[in-house]
């Protein structure tokens, strides 16, 4: 039987002295405030109320109960608070800093509607792994291998000069011949993909090319590095949202293909698929992800 809700009929139906005005007051049909209270009595095993009168008047067994039911009402009261209240936390969840604030809003508004409440930290990928691995916070967007992410985003190089081909070639910013002197274009790899499976692909892909090592270079921060290719004729390591953003052309890598893919990682892994389901084409948004 539900004793809780018994005990609120009970309750509430000797406070009014009335089993039709406690049932309104419990938001419960007569009835059903009835039945309850019958239920409670045989569970208890002796009569609430002397049903000899019209008015709903206490047994003396009733009285005695009565301070225990009130107990046990202002318990289970005090819980459902307490359980509302832990639905309203925060759940503090790292996400890439290459997200723009419009994207990580309308992820927080999304997230609302699926009763999700989020403390957004922004980090790179090594600081996120770290507050993770510290429970600064309770869960992190993080880098994957590409066979091992939920979500992929397809980078390329960008640059400011409008390319003629549809495809760019890493081996094309290899120095001619006779000497020259001039400075060399780069590549600049943001802290995004600062990452063993992107930056290790393209300085192999550098090496195999005949590029100089200063050719690409990591960058300390996103905004230094697109910083290097507005004053130059030099290429950004970029998805085709951030060139969007910074109002670069973007072009695929000719030589291979390189994503960022990342997966929810949480302390509590029931709390990392809850974030998977609900809010995956939010977090595909924010990202920039395809598909």
């Amino acid at each position: 039987m539900d004793i809780v809700g018994a005990c609120r009929a009970f309750v509430s139906v000797s406070e009014r002295g009335s089993f039709t005005l406690g049932a309104a007051a419990a938001r419960i049909p007569q009835p059903v405030a009835s039945r309850r209270i019958a239920a409670l009595e045989q569970h208890l095993g002796a009569r609430l109320f002397d049903r000899s009168t019209r008015r709903a008047t206490l047994t003396p067994f009733g009285r005695d109960m009565l301070p225990s039911a009130k107990r046990l009402v202002r318990l289970a009261e005090a819980m459902e608070h307490d359980a509302e209240r832990a639905k309203r936390t925060p759940l503090r969840l790292a996400v890439p800093d290459t997200c723009t604030t419009r994207d990580l809003a309308l992820l927080d508004a999304d997230a609302r509607t699926h009763a999700i409440y989020l403390d957004l930290h922004t980090a790179p990928p090594a600081e996120r792994a770290e507050l993770l691995r510290s429970q600064q916070v309770g869960a992190a967007i993080t880098e994957v291998p590409p066979d091992e992410g939920h979500w992929s985003v397809p980078l390329g190089l960008a640059c400011t000069a409008q390319p003629r081909a549809d495809t760019l070639y890493i081996e094309t910013l290899r120095a001619g011949r006779g000497g020259r002197t001039a400075r060399r274009r780069r590549i600049w790899i943001q802290p995004e993909d600062d990452v063993p499976h992107i930056r290790d692909r393209i300085m192999r892909t550098r090496d195999a090319v005949g590029l100089q090592p200063a050719q690409v270079a990591v960058a300390p921060a996103l905004t230094s590095a697109a910083a290097e290719v507005y004053g130059s004729t030099d290429l950004l390591l970029a998805s085709p949202a951030q060139a969007r953003e910074l109002d670069l052309h973007w072009r695929p890598i000719g030589e291979l293909r390189l994503v960022r893919t990342f997966d929810i990682t949480a302390t509590d892994g029931d709390q990392a698929h809850r974030i998977r389901a609900a809010l995956h084409d939010a977090i595909a948004h924010c990202l920039g992800a395809a598909g």
